[in-house]
């Protein structure tokens, strides 16, 4: 593959605040010791990384601190210039729809059809069926799933189910989006399709971070790497892979 993604120091206008910024950050659950550790990054606006390390470096925990479903112990996050720990509860929801998440376990709402958990976002933000079901449908034909659009969850196979949670997280082209293993699931030829699904995506101005332990798909994009080791960063993503 020769796409490259959007160089992520010239994808956005100086003025432009990071999509995220972490200055010294910690993480805790609960009392017990930390999992994450004096983590200092950001991801420009429109910026492509990746997030790599072993099992257990705190990946996850990095991604959940991301798009707010847990708060830091210690240090500042910022989330489009704005820093998190000021951000009030209730907007809390308007912020996390710029979010697009792909979770490892999928997330997807079992008593709906793909066509249907692939539109929430779009419902949830007030838009009409007729405005975007060709877009559903035409997004479910690019991730192969264009024969089970009317199929419930529980009727699909995991890679099935991670291409749609794919296809629910890109719909509404959200500003920021978290992929985590987004391509586990799923044989080489449709890794290659999904990769360049979020490349493009990227390319329309969608911040992109997608933790993955697959160095094949990370050196195929050669775009900056964050490198985690027991909880805290070798790399800061700085330079490509």
């Amino acid at each position: 593959m020769t796409t490259d993604p959007r160089d992520p120091d010239a994808a956005s206008p100086q003025s432009a605040p990071a999509a995220v910024r972490f200055d010294g950050v910690g993480m805790r659950y609960g009392r017990g010791p930390e999992v994450l550790s004096d983590l200092s990054f950001e991801l420009p606006s429109g910026s492509f990384h990746f997030l790599t390390g072993p099992s257990g470096a705190g990946k996850t925990s990095l991604l959940k601190l991301i798009y707010l479903a847990q708060r830091p112990s210690r240090g500042l996050i910022s989330m489009f210039g704005r820093d998190s720990a000021l951000i009030p509860r209730e907007s809390l929801p308007d912020l996390r729809r710029r979010i697009g998440v792909v979770f490892q376990d999928f997330r997807l709402l079992q008593h709906l059809t793909v066509f249907d958990n692939v539109a929430l976002p779009l419902r949830v933000a007030g838009q009409a069926r007729a405005s975007y079901a060709d877009d559903v449908i035409d997004l479910l034909k690019w991730v192969g799933l264009g024969d089970r659009i009317d199929a419930l969850p529980p009727t699909l196979s995991g890679g099935e189910q991670q291409r749609a949670a794919i296809a629910r997280a890109v719909i509404s082209k959200p500003e920021l989006l978290i992929a985590d293993e987004p391509t586990g699931n799923v044989d080489p030829e449709m890794a290659n399709r999904l990769l360049r699904l979020l490349v493009e995506l990227n390319r329309l101005g969608t911040t992109v971070l997608i933790a993955s332990h697959d160095i094949g798909l990370v050196r195929s994009l050669g775009a900056p790497v964050l490198e985690l080791a027991d909880g805290k960063l070798i790399d800061d993503g700085r330079r490509a892979a």
